[in-house]
């Protein structure tokens, strides 16, 4: 029986072990909290990812590796790549890790960014706000997360707050300036890359935000064909680029009917977790076939999906389990303002009966803002 180790324990762990029980597979988990959640499901290694007696114990007992998280240490990934098959390689879980990496990347492959620039010191913030302009964004190039480390420049005078905020990084994690879009909307690809090559996507799926944390995704997003193709045009690119193997988001804005790219995700992807009852195949169990050099499963869409995103606590999931189409997934954490705790899908035959179903939702938990930007946009597109 094949083990598949998975390094760090999140929702996403738990999904993916969800996912391999009708695989025949098991798994492992290495994290470095004792009560990750995915722990509650699978065998557990708990240890420092730099921790080489505990790599190896991991590495031992498995026949692949992959992650949840792209905050692995590269260096990591690369020691226990010399041991046991890793995917994705480690080359794209450095570049999906440095801001700086990723956009060098996207523009070299024709992909249209932001601008940007590299900031090493106050002296070069300065000039990159006198060429890029403002608004912008000054963000650290490794570990940020959920709109954790980043600093919006709204004008001049803000640019001694986010020096004084970020500026201590620039010489640990290292600081990037992006040029602020004033998007219209905020799009990704998440698609699937075997390993002989094969290529699949998912519907392109529209998201929408709440300070920095997912609240909402849509799929299939209202968009023309000749945009979908666009953006999986550059998630193919990048997933050659890369030789990437496994499932990978690419997190797009879109602008005056043009696409920016935002970032890279090198693993399973919350903007994909409607897929697991709103597809062929789901994201969790293509990521798995991808690692193990199975056939790829179909990605269509079965009728119309929404993943609703549970942030800080649940709430009650009555409203949910009493639509036809509705799935809930509680992850197994406490309650803490910010984390994510665990999503709900609706699914339906057609754009209407989505929108119903999220209206009965969103009354039911008195959540009608959350609901409201999703519902708005399917109506205008009817």
């Amino acid at each position: 029986m094949t083990t598949v180790g998975i390094l760090g324990g999140g929702q996403l762990a738990r999904m993916l072990a969800l996912s391999g029980a009708p695989l025949g597979l098991r798994f492992l988990v290495m994290d470095t909290a004792a009560d990750a959640c995915a722990g509650q499901f699978v065998p557990m290694v708990v240890g420092d990812y730099r921790d080489e007696a505990a790599l190896a114990e991991f590495a031992s007992r498995v026949d692949v590796a992959t992650f949840d998280f792209e905050n692995v240490p590269a260096e990591s990934a690369q020691w226990l790549s010399e041991r046991v098959p890793v995917f994705p390689n480690p080359r794209a879980l450095g570049v999906a890790q440095d801001r700086l990496a990723e956009k060098t990347l996207f523009r070299e492959l024709g992909i249209p960014v932001p601008d940007f620039a590299d900031i090493a010191t106050r002296a070069a913030l300065d000039e990159g706000i006198s060429r890029i302009g403002v608004p912008c964004i000054l963000k650290t190039r490794r570990l940020g997360y959920d709109g954790k480390g980043q600093f919006r420049i709204k004008s001049a005078a803000d640019v001694d707050a986010a020096w004084q905020a970020l500026g201590a990084q620039a010489q640990t994690v290292g600081l990037i300036l992006e040029a602020f879009v004033p998007f219209e909307r905020e799009l990704s690809v998440v698609a699937v890359r075997s390993r002989d090559g094969e290529f699949r996507a998912w519907p392109l799926t529209e998201n929408w935000h709440v300070d920095g944390v997912l609240s909402a995704s849509l799929a299939p997003a209202q968009a023309s064909s000749e945009l979908a193709d666009t953006a999986f045009g550059y998630a193919r690119k990048l997933a050659e680029a890369l030789d990437y193997v496994g499932v990978f988001a690419l997190e797009l804005f879109c602008r005056d009917g043009q696409l920016l790219a935002n970032e890279l995700a090198p693993r399973v992807h919350n903007s994909g977790h409607w897929t697991i009852e709103g597809a062929e195949t789901s994201q969790f169990e293509n990521h798995l076939r991808a690692v193990l050099g199975l056939p790829l499963g179909d990605t269509r869409m079965l009728g119309h999906a929404c993943m609703l995103n549970w942030v800080g606590e649940l709430p009650d999931a009555a409203p949910v389990l009493r639509e036809p189409g509705g799935h809930w997934h509680d992850y197994g954490k406490s309650p803490r303002a910010g984390r994510k705790v665990g999503h709900a899908t609706l699914r339906a035959d057609s754009a209407e009966g989505i929108t119903r179903a999220l209206r009965r939702v969103g009354a039911g938990l008195k959540r009608e803002s959350q609901v409201d930007p999703v519902v708005a946009r399917i109506a205008g597109a009817l």
